[in-house]
């Protein structure tokens, strides 16, 4: 079984090495200790969110401090073909559903769409609330699912803002029920056309809409700038289910998996 992870600050891991001591507090530390009852002599691994991800036996506890032993060290690299979730607002938390399952599954990065038809609306001190309640949720799945690394939470787009990122990406994708091309398919031809072209990093976006699905004006103005429809399956899936589906299908096709 694997370890259980608790995550620290970036950098917060540099200067760890095997032998060395590392200790946690706050938060994460009482959530070790009161919560999960970690006790000296346990197997637990500290990761600082950006790869980087220690692996130790706990030495010590306190009931704010959690002291751990290094036994090792290792970096996780990010792939060089990263899965960004652009997920529309939706309402009864089905937005943050998408985001935690597809957190679970392996996504990089997600970012707050403000489509056409989302009848959630994120507004003055609201939108940073929400952010933050976003940030957290896909924080809590990382650790669920053992992560390093924990996916950002993009700043939240209007279709305007929306079109820009697609003209940036390597490949731009609508999750769409009129789509007549599957997204394995389209996939595959932007894998076999040798993307990037420059060796670095690309990036993929994986464009989900809200309950009422992308209104036309809004994939005809996606696709002028750069996106292409691909259809997931026979049938009309969630806003909650799109996103991590697509995160599948994507994984598999990328070799990720």
């Amino acid at each position: 079984m694997s370890n259980p992870v608790f995550f620290t600050t970036a950098g917060a891991l540099d200067e760890a090495v095997p032998g060395s001591h590392f200790t946690l507090d706050g938060a994460e530390a009482r959530h070790a200790v009161t919560v999960k009852r970690l006790a000296v002599g346990e197997n637990v691994d500290i990761a600082d969110g950006a790869g980087k991800r220690l692996t130790g036996t706990v030495s010590s506890v306190a009931p704010a401090e959690l002291t751990v032993e290094c036994a090792s060290v290792t970096v996780e690299e990010r792939p060089e073909v990263r899965l960004v979730l652009v997920q529309a607002l939706a309402k009864g938390d089905r937005d943050e559903l998408a985001i935690e399952t597809s957190t679970e599954l392996g996504i990089d990065a997600v970012v707050p769409w403000q489509s056409e038809r989302s009848i959630v609306r994120w507004k003055g001190d609201r939108a940073a609330k929400a952010h933050a309640k976003w940030q957290s949720a896909v924080t809590a799945a990382a650790k669920q699912a053992r992560r390093a690394w924990i996916p950002e939470v993009r700043s939240a787009v209007d279709t305007q803002g929306l079109a820009a990122a697609v003209s940036a990406a390597g490949l731009a994708v609508i999750l769409h029920e009129d789509a007549v091309k599957p997204l394995r398919r389209v996939l595959e031809g932007w894998r076999e056309a040798g993307q990037p072209a420059d060796g670095g990093p690309s990036e993929i976006l994986l464009i989900v809409g809200p309950e009422g699905g992308i209104s036309p004006r809004e994939v005809t103005k996606l696709c002028g700038a750069g996106a292409v429809t691909a259809l997931l399956g026979p049938h009309v899936l969630r806003s909650s289910t799109a996103g991590p589906a697509a995160v599948v299908v994507a994984s598999d096709v990328l070799g990720r998996w």
